[in-house]
């Protein structure tokens, strides 16, 4: 481990073999651009220079875990700040420092009232958590099946990192924190129909039978976990996200990719 636990007066530069080995993992980033590679480097050294990493349950933090955890936290920031301003990139993050990874899911206990007052106590299987002004947790078996993960869209690092962006205005409503109260508007409309339309997909697959929607099922549990599932989906398989939910492409695009931070074309 070459310091990655805690922070250092200045980012150390990401190792050429460490890098490598990050992306013959993830051909969802590897196949950008030149350019956006050497950007997303200079965001992931920044991240890790800002973050500390904790094992948990035995697990232990190497290079390879930090450097491909960092590679995927930050492709969602690769255009929200001007290419040669990393840290205010990674100011969409800066609300806690601490990541806590499991070798594998964990099983979370969980209590809610309800309506009258009763309190039910359950069990969870969390494949990750961002907590609003606390630390993400991860788990290292879906974190390390990423680039096999991305044909279904599925990647847990950046739905994760979604629900941060997403938490930055209060609690995680399926929309970032926009700059006009129009376009917050246009933005709740347009996904409020998407997830509607999902979720009713969803619950004709499971009770009548119906085709399963590509997209992860667990999107339909509220508005925020369709965000982070639709996010994630966006960075990682692209063309099949767009084909499954053309309205939701330019959308995105309009938010992680705003004109005048140095994009392509």
């Amino acid at each position: 481990m070459i310091g990655w636990l805690r922070r250092r007066a200045a980012p150390r530069p990401i190792p050429e073999p460490a890098w490598q080995v990050a992306l013959a993992r993830h051909p969802f980033v590897a196949e950008r651009s030149a350019t956006e590679l050497a950007r997303l480097r200079d965001l992931a050294a920044h991240f890790l220079d800002a973050k500390e990493f904790h094992g948990a349950n035995g697990f232990v933090i190497t290079d390879a875990v930090a450097v491909t955890i960092a590679l995927q936290a930050v492709l969602p920031l690769l255009y929200l700040a001007p290419a040669r301003k990393p840290g205010l990139a990674l100011q969409w993050y800066d609300d806690f420092v601490g990541i806590v990874v499991h070798p594998d899911e964990v099983l979370a206990r969980r209590s809610v009232a309800d309506d009258v007052g009763v309190v039910h106590n359950y069990q969870e299987v969390l494949a990750g958590e961002a907590m609003e002004g606390g630390p993400v947790m991860l788990n290292w078996k879906d974190v390390a099946a990423a680039g096999a993960t991305a044909d279904r869209g599925y990647n847990v690092v950046i739905h994760e990192f979604i629900h941060k962006i997403d938490m930055r205005d209060g609690a995680a409503d399926g929309c970032p924190p926009l700059r006009s109260r129009a376009q917050r508007e246009h933005w709740v409309t347009l996904m409020g129909q998407e997830y509607q339309r999902f979720r009713e997909q969803v619950i004709v697959a499971e009770r009548f039978g119906g085709e399963a929607p590509w997209l992860d099922a667990y999107g339909a549990e509220s508005i925020g976990e369709f965000f982070a599932v639709a996010g994630e989906a966006y960075f990682v398989n692209r063309p099949r996200f767009t084909d499954a939910f053309p309205a939701l492409g330019p959308l995105f695009d309009s938010f992680f990719v705003p004109s005048g931070n140095g994009r392509p074309g």
